[in-house]
């Protein structure tokens, strides 16, 4: 296998030939991993999908159809079944995943990994990542079916676990030398926040009050604007909200703008570009006059693959899509009568809250009273050390995540979060709801359930409706609340009040014909409620919304053509004004033919072009010219978003933010440019030196990762696929379309789909990358929707799971 000449070499070069059956530290006993009975050459067979295999407590017999792309299409007798089914077949292919997971979320990665965790766990469990699964935990057990479905889902997944030979453990067991623990109804919850972190735990309350301090609020309004000044919103501009009726809370009369201090180093934040893209066409817009509905979730380009695809089937409903391996149900897909798909809505459900104690920090202030603090202990295991306690305390807000023991050195002050992810919710009714829907109603009363992320569900059915909601749990806040930390003494500054499910924006079948999202702006400015820029995309929504506004039919290979568009808005939009207002004249002859190379670009950043990586490097270095200011030494900033970048380079080129502070000389944006190109040319004419050229594919270099960064021969790289952020095909180095969907509603529905993996979770197995090739040539494979429990000419191997009573 292609990772042996890793091993041995790891073997060598630690010098760990005389004690092979001994730990050292983290290492694993190294002759155990390569024993040949036991060891990691166990992991090279593939998966069995054929037979016989009895299941603890199942009550009738289970059957499932493999396809050639390992795809288990799974036919229960009822829903418990069904859900225990999951938990098994899940856990068979992607276990160490599916656990590992769970370990991160919990702030529990110490146990396996060893010290150097240690500051991971304890900014996990002061997210409160462990208590929020604990509410999620709470509100599943006030549904009975909910607790019976995920109880089931953790049985099937302990009946797989207690079956494992040692041999048999997935290889990142025998790598990190542990066994994996009973899966529990904690560990869903603990995934499922995981997911709520990476999809909507962002904020930049305290780099706001940074620079509000630093620059004055006329100032910061003009880099962090509410709205920018081209809105292409998720809901159409022409909505009409005057069935609202609940008012926004007004601002508290005594309210100012007090700026508090905020701390110069905050816990991790997701990665900026978690999003996606969903969109959806009437009948009226479709080739067919059936409607087409589409989703490409962009989160990390990791190995095993975030998704997993599955078809759950029982006599009262059919599912089939893709899960989310420790969840249950299907995420993203359709049944045999609607589809749907999410997208990251980034609206600000988090908050920061300045925490006054008392002398021995028991209680806080409070309107003017004293409030007890309540304490909750986090015993962090570290692998081969002693057990570190860390007291994380509770107030009404939700968790101090920075005091004087962590990221703060104030003895009486702290900073408490409050966050839509700690509310309970019970996000797992609405996918096991959806997966049943049939209609528009029920995909609407699905949602009633959501909480937290916030996101937005594009529908489409084979009735004809389309349509998109805005869902979550939203605080009706007062204008500008939120956006910068707060005094949390004051009553007037928590959260007054939600607003109501039913006036959170959405539109049904509108008249243009189309629903999209892009993590865009969810509404103009005419919607009722504060919602203010959260960073959100102002590129692939335009070029989509575009798209569509372009002609009246779409098919399917328009819909694939979107997926893998690769064309630059935002480079068509600054760089010809750059090329115009550049003063070229100095330029060498090797930065001239840079020049003349960007110059004939199209700004389609496909795999064999230059522009792209011109830009790339043209525009990065301009942006930290224009920001220079922001580099402000103990002082936690934000630099501005890109499109308001660009919008004060073509508008305020002369403005005082273009002014490089440490030259004596008054810059402008022309002069930036200038600068900029020559300061890229140069890395430009480097790279081509190290790699021979730098076309888009060499420079951009997209890879795989596996979720343990340090094992490459377990990851793939040089993967030859265009775009990039702020792209369609939002594909940048490890980050990307992660799931790509087309679902005609036809009855039933037909579908294609793709991802970069495979349905593996062990390396070793033929289907761990397989899909990786054809999804970077924007293909797709057909998902073949079985509508009864006879195997068709697409399975290749069928297993029974039968009752073992």
């Amino acid at each position: 296998m292609k990772y042996f000449k890793l091993i041995l070499s790891f073997v060598l070069t630690i010098g760990i030939f005389y004690a092979l059956n001994t730990k050292f530290g983290s290492i694993p006993p190294i002759g155990k991993f390569l024993n040949p009975y036991t060891g990691v050459w166990q992991n090279e067979t593939d998966e069995s999908i054929t037979g016989e295999v009895s299941i603890p407590d199942l009550n009738d017999k289970v059957t499932v159809h493999y396809d050639a792309e390992l795809i288990p299409h799974v036919f229960a007798e009822n829903e418990i079944d069904l859900y225990r089914a999951q938990g098994y077949i899940t856990a068979k292919h992607r276990l160490w995943q599916m656990e590992f997971q769970t370990y991160a979320a919990a702030g529990r990665l110490s146990e396996i990994i060893g010290e150097g965790a240690l500051s991971y766990d304890r900014q996990e469990r002061r997210r409160g990542m462990g208590f929020g699964a604990e509410q999620t935990l709470k509100k599943m057990a006030e549904d009975e079916k909910t607790s019976a479905f995920v109880q089931a889902y953790a049985d099937g997944v302990n009946s797989y676990i207690n079956q494992l030979d040692p041999k048999d453990l997935p290889v990142e067991y025998k790598l990190l030398d542990y066994k994996p623990e009973a899966w529990t109804t904690k560990k869903t919850a603990l995934l499922l926040m995981y997911m709520t972190k990476m999809l909507a735990g962002g904020d930049e309350d305290m780099e706001n009050t940074n620079a509000l301090r630093l620059f004055g609020k006329e100032r910061f309004d003009l880099l962090f604007p509410d709205f920018f000044d081209i809105t292409d919103p998720i809901i159409p501009k022409e909505t009409d909200w005057s069935h609202i009726d609940v008012p926004q809370t007004p601002r508290p009369a005594s309210q100012t703008d007090t700026i508090l201090d905020a701390v110069p180093e905050t816990i991790d934040q997701p990665n900026p570009d978690n999003g996606s893209n969903n969109w959806a066409v009437s009948g009226e817009k479709s080739y067919s006059g059936h409607p087409i509905l589409a989703n490409d979730p962009h989160l990390g380009l990791n190995l095993p693959s975030i998704w997993f695809v599955m078809q759950l089937s029982t006599p009262n409903h059919n599912a089939f899509g893709a899960t989310l391996p420790g969840a249950l149900a299907v995420i993203s897909g359709f049944n045999q009568h609607i589809a749907w798909g999410e997208t990251n809505a980034t609206r600000d459900v988090i908050d920061w809250y300045k925490i006054e104690f008392n002398d021995d920090r028991t209680q806080y202030k409070f309107d003017n009273e004293w409030k007890d603090i309540s304490v909750r202990i986090e015993d962090i295991k570290i692998k081969g050390k002693e057990i570190y306690k860390d007291s994380v305390l509770y107030t009404h807000h939700g968790p101090v995540v920075y005091d004087k023991n962590f990221k703060s050195d104030n003895q009486l002050s702290g900073y408490a979060m409050q966050w839509t992810g700690h509310i309970p919710g019970n996000g797992q009714k609405t996918f096991t709801e959806m997966n049943k829907a049939k209609n528009y109603d029920d995909y609407t009363k699905a949602l009633k359930h959501w909480v937290a992320p916030a996101q937005n569900f594009v529908f489409a059915s084979t009735e004809g409706d389309i349509a998109i909601w805005i869902q979550g749990l939203f605080p009706n806040k007062w204008e500008g609340q939120g956006k910068i930390v707060m005094d949390g003494s004051k009553s007037e500054n928590d959260w007054q009040s939600f607003i109501p499910q039913e006036f959170n924006a959405y539109s049904k079948n509108p008249e243009r014909g189309f629903v999209s999202s892009a993590n865009q702006h969810p509404v103009d400015e005419t919607y009722p409620y504060y919602v203010f820029n959260d960073g959100y995309e102002t590129y692939r929504n335009r070029v989509i919304n575009d798209f569509f506004n372009a002609k009246d039919k779409f098919s399917i290979q328009d819909f694939k053509d979107l997926h893998n568009n690769n064309y630059n808005l935002k480079a068509a939009e600054i760089v010809p004004y750059m090329l115009e207002h550049m003063d070229a004249s100095s330029l060498t002859a090797e930065e001239k033919s840079i020049y003349n190379e960007i110059k004939a670009w199209r700004f389609n950043n496909d795999i064999d072009e230059v522009g792209p990586s011109i830009f790339r490097q043209w525009y990065g270095k301009l942006y930290n010219l224009v920001w220079d200011e922001m580099e402000v030494d103990d002082e936690l900033l934000d630099k501005p978003y890109n499109y308001q970048t660009i919008y004060l380079l073509k508008n305020k080129g002369d403005d005082t933010f273009m002014d490089i502070k440490e030259t004596p000389k008054t810059e402008t944006a022309k002069d930036l440019f200038l600068l900029a190109f020559k300061s890229a040319a140069e890395r430009l004419i480097e790279i081509k030196a190290e790699k021979g050229d730098y076309t888009w594919l060499k420079y951009k270099a997209t890879y795989a990762g596996h979720l343990l960064q340090g094992l490459p021969a377990f990851s793939v790289f040089d993967i030859p696929i265009g775009g990039d952020r702020s792209i369609v095909n939002a594909t940048s180095e490890d980050h990307g379309p992660s799931w790509r969907m087309i679902v005609e509603m036809t009855s039933p529905p037909t579908a294609l789909g793709i991802y970069p993996g495979g349905q593996s979770g062990n390396p070793g197995s033929k289907y761990y990358d397989n899909f990786i090739d054809n999804w970077a040539a924007g293909e797709y494979h057909e998902l073949n929707f079985l509508q009864s429990n006879t195997a068709t000419d697409v399975i290749i191997g069928t297993q029974t799971l039968t009752p073992n009573k």
